[in-house]
């Protein structure tokens, strides 16, 4: 099974139109008990509901989006906790543009400190920054 068949979404469970929902609201809404949804905010870096001034959990809508997903890759798909938490963590990074074939029009700019390329509508940034850096030290020397 590849990636982008488990990027299939099931079709979108009805959430209402509300800023935060208790934790309850959200059990019921997922059809786990709450002490899952607890253990649930320990596994995944991404579940973290805020907690109101006398200690309630308050999950948001994109919470209550993650908790379902959660649901659907251990119930329905079968991961494993740790695949699950792997899976979400590889579709929330995106993928890094791939230019076509052809050659980088960046100018590597000397004295990078991170040995990387520059791109060419920063390099004039960059050497000015730079002369007035030589001018502030020769003012101190």
């Amino acid at each position: 099974m590849s990636v982008q068949e488990d990027m299939i979404v099931a079709p979108a469970q009805e959430i209402p139109d509300k800023l935060y929902f208790r934790i309850g609201d959200v059990a019921k809404l997922a059809g786990i008990k709450p002490y899952v949804l607890r253990f649930w905010e320990t596994e995944f870096p991404g579940l973290g509901p805020k907690k109101s001034g006398t200690g309630q959990r308050l999950y948001r809508r994109k919470d209550v989006e993650l908790v379902l997903e959660i649901k659907r890759l251990l119930y329905e798909k079968r991961f494993t906790i740790e695949g699950a938490r792997k899976f979400l963590e590889a579709r929330a990074k995106p993928e890094p543009v791939r230019a076509a074939a052809k050659p980088s029009r960046r100018k590597k700019v000397q004295g990078d400190l991170f040995g990387g390329e520059v791109s060419p509508a920063l390099v004039p940034v960059f050497e000015q920054v730079r002369d007035e850096l030589r001018a502030i030290a020769k003012l101190l020397t």
